[in-house]
């Protein structure tokens, strides 16, 4: 039997952080503070939810919610 590993959303924004070209512009762009997304991508600090949504609007990551 295989398990499904699911990607939470701290694994999604934390690659789309190390694939961007510039954490700089990130932060810019979304208004976060350059050295929370350091932090956060290094990972020494967790994020809050406000933040994570600007992170995920900003890479275009889309959350779903299949109920339980």
């Amino acid at each position: 039997m295989s398990k499904t590993i699911k990607t939470t959303m701290t694994d999604l924004l934390r690659r789309a952080l190390a694939q961007s070209k510039s954490i700089n512009a990130v932060a810019v762009a979304t208004g976060v503070q350059k050295a929370s997304l350091l932090r956060f991508a290094r990972g020494k600090q967790s994020l809050r939810l406000d933040i994570a949504d600007k992170l995920a609007a900003y890479f275009d990551i889309e959350s779903t919610w299949k109920g339980r």
